[in-house]
């Protein structure tokens, strides 16, 4: 994928993000954190899995080598995930126009958890990272459900390319 086609899959991952979010914020603390089976144990933690999942990958972009998932114990209300997902959205669109073109295509080497090196070009781990957040999105919406909620207003790419979302600068 080239820095344009990056920059669109940057945008939807956030405005299907900000859609996810506001379906989420009618629900009361207690359904929030409310034990539902899934790979995740409630709305909040797999909220603040995605978080900190993108946490991990922003720091391997930046050069560090996290050994583990942030704990995300300061994460657990609706309003402080918003702001720690926000603030990703900052660091993510910096790096991608400090890279630039040639940057987003040359590889990157960072350590996994297990401790190997890897090493893919940025565009590849950031469609990982694209996917990952569609799946918990996913799973998120049929918690709601099961809560007896409203879904998330249409979060799907395609619907993103209907209504012609443009690039949000946050």
């Amino acid at each position: 994928m080239n820095l344009e086609e990056l920059r669109t899959l940057v945008n939807y991952h956030y405005w299907a993000r900000d859609r996810l979010l506001d379906g989420v914020a009618p629900l009361s603390h207690a359904q929030f954190t409310e034990r539902i089976e899934s790979s995740f144990p409630s709305v909040c933690d797999t909220l603040v899995h995605l978080c900190a999942a993108e946490a991990v990958w922003l720091s391997r972009w930046e050069g560090g080598s996290p050994t583990a998932l942030p704990d995300g114990r300061d994460w657990r209300e609706l309003g402080a995930v918003r702001t720690v997902w926000t603030l990703h959205e900052r660091r993510l669109r910096t790096l991608l126009e400090t890279l630039g073109e040639e940057g987003v295509q040359r590889p990157m080497a960072y350590r996994g958890f297990d401790g190997r090196v890897y090493e893919q070009p940025l565009s590849q781990m950031l469609q990982h990272v694209v996917n990952h957040g569609s799946y918990h999105r996913g799973q998120i919406t049929m918690m709601l459900r099961q809560l007896g909620m409203a879904p998330p207003r249409q979060m799907d790419l395609v619907t993103f390319h209907r209504e012609g979302a443009q690039l949000r600068t946050t």
